[in-house]
């Protein structure tokens, strides 16, 4: 591993969308209403993506990411790209504390696999932008969906007909391939976004996933671990590959509350990613007593103490007490700082300004450096 990847997660990280741009939002506006071309809109984002990768770099970032300035969603863009899965409008069903996104979902019309995926290139574009502007520290950090976000939301179609096994094994597989693939694109910070984890943060949310499955809620828990396992399994020993749990980030709204007790053990200590990003930016994620389930010293645990839903920016010193307080359970150097989320889920965005987006990574940067004298 090189000497750049030790240091990642940086102290001071991110989950990486970004608020869209105007220019951005005026342009996919004009990209469906038939008004210019995919050309015309892709050297709209390119341009975006180059203005954000420096701003990224201005302001101390050395986690890189394109904003996923070319999403619409933080995981369907990425799901639909494999073979075999198709986006469709659906009777939508609101779980959101507030707004309604748009009502849109994945089906499976064929075997699933990964081939040629469209990322690839906006990866490529991301690490090129990254290495012209930036000095040689920052690294190229590209996220996509883990594989239970494909596994676990699916499960029952009609294509495999209820043959669970081959869906499992085709979905991992696909997974093998795809991070092989973003490797040899020159991929060594992979994040993969997981919000299946919510199925265990309450006692209503268990009740309704083992009623669904009809299974025994620490044999789910085990079944996800293991998908999530098997998919990395083959990684490059120079690749890292992070996770984010939230409870959901649609126009500073979210789905459910509940803290990490249930899956504990599962994240902390069964997990076999390098990194685990965690939202700890309000009273809905519960404490910090789930911490103590850590057990591995070449892991690092990045608090997601500072909100990406609202302007406001948190006290510092508060925040640096939090991290104190989880260093009861957790080693500091095995500590890291981010927003809880990304500041743009989805395309809308959060209700925030850029300015605001901006001042909150500073601010990240900020109390990083006072605790660990370097991000």
């Amino acid at each position: 591993m090189t000497k750049t990847l030790t240091k990642a997660p940086f102290k001071a990280d991110h989950v990486g969308s970004f608020l869209r741009t105007e220019p951005i939002k005026e342009a996919r506006k004009a990209f469906a209403n038939g008004e210019i071309d995919k050309a015309a809109l892709k050297a709209v984002e390119d341009k975006e993506i180059e203005k954000l990768v420096q701003t990224e770099i201005e302001v101390g970032l050395k986690s890189i990411t394109d904003g996923e300035f070319r999403r619409s969603y933080w995981h369907l863009d990425f799901l639909a790209g494999l073979k075999g899965v198709e986006l469709f409008e659906a009777e939508y069903i609101n779980n959101f504390k507030g707004s309604q996104p748009k009502n849109n979902a994945i089906k499976i019309v064929d075997k699933i696999e990964f081939h040629n995926h469209y990322m690839l290139e906006h990866f490529k574009f991301l690490k090129d932008a990254v290495e012209k502007y930036g000095d040689g520290s920052q690294v190229a950090k590209f996220s996509i969906p883990s594989p239970n976000m494909l596994f676990t939301r699916i499960q029952g179609d009609e294509y495999y007909n209820g043959d669970t096994e081959q869906f499992y094994h085709d979905t991992v597989v696909a997974y093998q391939k795809a991070i092989q693939a973003f490797y040899d694109a020159g991929c060594r910070y992979l994040q993969l976004d997981d919000t299946s984890w919510i199925d265990f943060v309450s006692e209503e949310r268990i009740k309704a996933v083992v009623e669904k499955l009809g299974m025994d809620v620490q044999d789910i828990i085990d079944t996800r671990v293991r998908c999530l396992n098997d998919a990395i399994s083959q990684k490059p020993d120079d690749m890292l590959i992070t996770m984010h749990i939230c409870r959901g980030n649609f126009r500073s709204t979210f789905i459910t509350s509940g803290g990490y007790h249930t899956i504990s053990d599962a994240i902390f200590a069964n997990l076999n990613v390098d990194g685990l990003f965690l939202e700890y930016d309000d009273n809905r994620s519960g404490d910090f007593e789930p911490l103590k389930g850590f057990t591995r010293g070449d892991l690092t645990v990045v608090l997601g103490l500072i909100t990406s839903k609202f302007p406001d920016l948190e006290d510092s010193n508060r925040i640096k007490d939090r991290i104190k307080e989880a260093s009861q359970y957790i080693p500091l150097e095995n500590l890291a700082l981010s927003p809880q989320c990304g500041f743009a889920s989805t395309e809308e965005g959060n209700v925030l300004t850029e300015e605001d987006q901006w001042n909150k990574i500073k601010h990240v940067i900020e109390i990083a450096n006072d605790i660990w004298g370097t991000i």
